[in-house]
This record gives C-alpha cells, sequence and structure tokens, in this order.
C-alpha cells in the first residue's frame, strides 16, 4: 500500500479539494456517507491509498482541511459530501488571514501550524507505507499561500524523505481578486521552488478561457472551473489509484519529470474537452485525444507551450485501448513537434494506460507537461511584483507583522532566477558542452555592457 496523504488550505484549496473528493468518490464507488456502492473489484483495489477504512467497513478520505477561518469549512461541511470528511480533521482559526501572505505563514498561521500537523502526524501513522503528502491550494491569497507554504516546510522537516506534491492556483492578470496577489505570489513560489518536488500550475485565466472558447460557456461559474481542476486532478491521480499497465507512483512520476530539482513546476491539460451540447456529434479516438491533449487551448496554466519546449511530458490515457496505438501516437508527435522538445532529452514522453475511464466519457487523457514556457506565469507575477515593491505599496501590512523586506528582495531574486533558469535549458542545445569557444565570448560580451 502506497498511501498518500491530502492536506487543502485556505478557500480556494478547500474548494478544489472538495471537489476532487467528490470526483474520485464518485469513480471509486464511494457515497457520501462513505459505504462503498461500487460495482468492480477494481475500484477497491488500491483504495486505500486515498483512503482510511473506518469500523463497519466505510471509506473515509485521508484529508485535512485546514483554513484560518470557520467560513469555507461550513460549506465544505454542509455540501453533498460533507459528512465522509473525518470531524476531526477540519482545522480552522477564527481571525482569517486577509489574503496577507505575513499572516498565514507568521502570525495567525504559525499559531495553528502544531494542530494541523498533529492531524498531519495522526494520519501518517495509520498508513503502512506512506509515499507522499498532496496540498491544493492558492498561491494568490493569503492563507492557501502563506499557511500553505508553512505547512509544506513543517511536513518536509518531519518528513524529508517522502514526496511533496502540490495542486497551486496561481493568479493570472485577467482574473485578479486581489491586490496584493503579485506579493503573495512570489512570496510562496520562493518557498515552492526549495520545497516541493512537483506543483502542478493551474491557474483561472486559462480555466476561464477553455470555459469560453471550448466549452462555450457565456458565464463560467467557479463551480466550472472546479470541475475543470477536479478532472485534471483526477486523471494526474489516477495511475496511483488503479491498477494500470504502468503503476505510477508520485516518485515515479518526479523522477521521471524533472531533469533539475529547481524546475519541478508542470502544465497540466485535459481532453476531451468539448462543451455539454457538442458532446454527442463527437468520436473520440486516440489520435483525436493526442492532438487535444498537446494543443495549446488545452493547457490549465496560462502561458504558450509553442514559446518554449517540453524537457518532459506525462500521458495518462483512460479507457478501453491498445497500448499499441497509444505510443504510436505518441511517437507520430514526436517527430511532427520535433523542435517543441529539447533533443538533450531522448524519448522524453512518459505514456501509462489505465482501462478505467472518467464517468461519462469513453476515454480520456491527461497531459502533465514540464515546459520552459511555465516561466511566462513567473515572469507576469514577477512584474507586477517590481511595479509594486519599487514604490514599496502595500508593503506595512506585512512589515506590521514583522517581515523584513530583505525576504521581499530575496524572494524576488529567487523568482528572477527560476526564470532564467527555465530560459537557459530552452536555449541549450546537445552541442552546448563541446562548444567552450563560445562561452568565453558571451562572457566577455556581459562585462563589457554597461551596468545600469
Amino acid at each position: 500500500m502506497r498511501e498518500i496523504v491530502h492536506i487543502q488550505v485556505g478557500q480556494c484549496g478547500n474548494q478544489i479539494g472538495s471537489k476532487f473528493w467528490e470526483v474520485i468518490s464518485d469513480e471509486h464507488g464511494i457515497d457520501p456517507t462513505g459505504a462503498y456502492k461500487g460495482d468492480s473489484d477494481l475500484q477497491l483495489e488500491r483504495i486505500n491509498v486515498y483512503y482510511s477504512e473506518a469500523s463497519g467497513g466505510s471509506y473515509v478520505p485521508r484529508a485535512i482541511l485546514v483554513d484560518l477561518e470557520p467560513g469555507t469549512m461550513d460549506s465544505v461541511r454542509s455540501g453533498p459530501f460533507g459528512h465522509l470528511f473525518r470531524p476531526d480533521n477540519f482545522v480552522y482559526g477564527q481571525s482569517g488571514a486577509g489574503n496577507n501572505w505575513a499572516k498565514g505563514h507568521y502570525t495567525e498561521g504559525a499559531e495553528l501550524v502544531e494542530n494541523v500537523l498533529d492531524v498531519v502526524r495522526k494520519e501518517s501513522e495509520n498508513c503502512d507505507c506512506l509515499q507522499g503528502f498532496q496540498l491544493t491550494h492558492s498561491i494568490g491569497g493569503g492563507t492557501g499561500s502563506g499557511m500553505g507554504t508553512l505547512i509544506i516546510s513543517k511536513v518536509r522537516e518531519e518528513y524529508p524523505d517522502r514526496i511533496m506534491n502540490t495542486f497551486s492556483v496561481a493568479p493570472s492578470p485577467k482574473v485578479s481578486e486581489v491586490v496584493v496577489e503579485p506579493y503573495n505570489a512570489t512570496l510562496s513560489v520562493h518557498q515552492l521552488v526549495e520545497n516541493t518536488d512537483e506543483t502542478f500550475c493551474i491557474d483561472n485565466e486559462a480555466l476561464y478561457d477553455i470555459c469560453f472558447r471550448t466549452l462555450k460557456l457565456t458565464t463560467p461559474s467557479y463551480g466550472d472551473l472546479n470541475h475543470l481542476v477536479s478532472q485534471t486532478m483526477s486523471g494526474i491521480t489516477t495511475c496511483l489509484r488503479f491498477p494500470g499497465q504502468l503503476n505510477a507512483d508520485l516518485r515515479k512520476l518526479a523522477v521521471n519529470m524533472v531533469p533539475f530539482p529547481r524546475l519541478h513546476f508542470f502544465m497540466p491539460g485535459f481532453a476531451p474537452l468539448t462543451s455539454r451540447n457538442a458532446r454527442q456529434y463527437q468520436a473520440v479516438s486516440v489520435p483525436e485525444l493526442t492532438t487535444q491533449m498537446f494543443d495549446a487551448k488545452n493547457m490549465m496554466a496560462a502561458c504558450d507551450p509553442r514559446h518554449g519546449r517540453y524537457l518532459t511530458v506525462a500521458a495518462i490515457f483512460r479507457g478501453k485501448m491498445s497500448t499499441k496505438d497509444v505510443e504510436d501516437q505518441i511517437l507520430n508527435i514526436q517527430n511532427k513537434y520535433e523542435s517543441y522538445f529539447v533533443e538533450w532529452i531522448p524519448n522524453n514522453i512518459k505514456t501509462a494506460v489505465c482501462d478505467i475511464a472518467p464517468r461519462g466519457l469513453k476515454m480520456s487523457a491527461t497531459f502533465i507537461g514540464n515546459n520552459t514556457a511555465i516561466q511566462e506565469v513567473f515572469k507576469r507575477i514577477s512584474e507586477q511584483f517590481t511595479a509594486m515593491f519599487r514604490r514599496k505599496a502595500f508593503l506595512h501590512w506585512y512589515t506590521g507583522e514583522g517581515m523584513d523586506e530583505m525576504e521581499f528582495t530575496e524572494a524576488e531574486s529567487n523568482m528572477a532566477d527560476l526564470i532564467s533558469e527555465y530560459q537557459q535549458y530552452q536555449d541549450a542545445t546537445v552541442e552546448d558542452e563541446i562548444d567552450y569557444g563560445d562561452e568565453e565570448e558571451i562572457d566577455q560580451d556581459h562585462e563589457q555592457e554597461p551596468v545600469e
């Protein structure tokens, strides 16, 4: 048994997290009371990855729900699957973080974090063989970003050899709820770069675009966006939850996806994306899924993969299909879009096939790409950060909680380093290693540039 402990923090994290549990409970035949009502042995074969068995044969999600205010918790409790979760695993404060990273990370969050760790320990001790943690949160607000990253670093201290995996909703310019998002996001990325093994970047702008363009929804609600996220999360975790030809666990995914420790920010995608009305006019086949899955319009992060190059890709197919079809299509894509893959990692697409399709579909595919274009997301945040930080706008809210300006400067430069690392590998070619002469010339050029 390779168990995963799931932690959801803040309003966004709790909403996408709860939706995730709804979707996977449905796939495993678990009803809202925790009883098994499924029809296939496969549903229970690896149920222990996400659920603990309670007395009376009911299944309880191995989930910890955290927030600094009780509001979101109440709505989860009163939701359709509210009674599924263990009441002891709701950990919440009363004050809220007020969209302030410093409150989540240093003051309000720090007071609550020990209670969270107690529950994490309890859940981890009940595991036979814990493979790691997954955390859902947003990095633009206060609780999910500030307290989320605090929990990550504390859990990392106690379980240094376990995989830490996050689903992080990044802020995007078109859909901005909070003025200080760039501060919160930059301070969070500063932590995520160091303390997580895999981070799936999801972003509201990309989700809105998918709803408008592809699903033809004129007024998408958060419910629609969360549904997209939960479909993707369900796809990414398929290999962990069902026996497939390639039994992936979180560590195998990390080993195959992360060529350099800092570059672990992935772009998720999902296919088939069709509007509810157009579904009946479309036959979904493996070639169709593969084409859609690599399409820029299907990416859940607002950056264009055509502006960068793929370091690695994982493709997870679900449904009744032949593995040969899948391999052929993937090979086809690699030949067709050769220039979009770095040539110094040969065979950089990993595929996994699972027989069980998601509800309502004959087959589907989930895409996880490690593409250098993800730097666009960080660049955007960084530019907005710099614009405000130069004037020291809103800083007093953070320094008032005991933060130092130095920490902002460090986070800013760490993010800049991350961006230039992505750029460096985007431009790298096979010949780079042999060609030393050029490098010296480049260095000399740099020296002659006037320093601002």
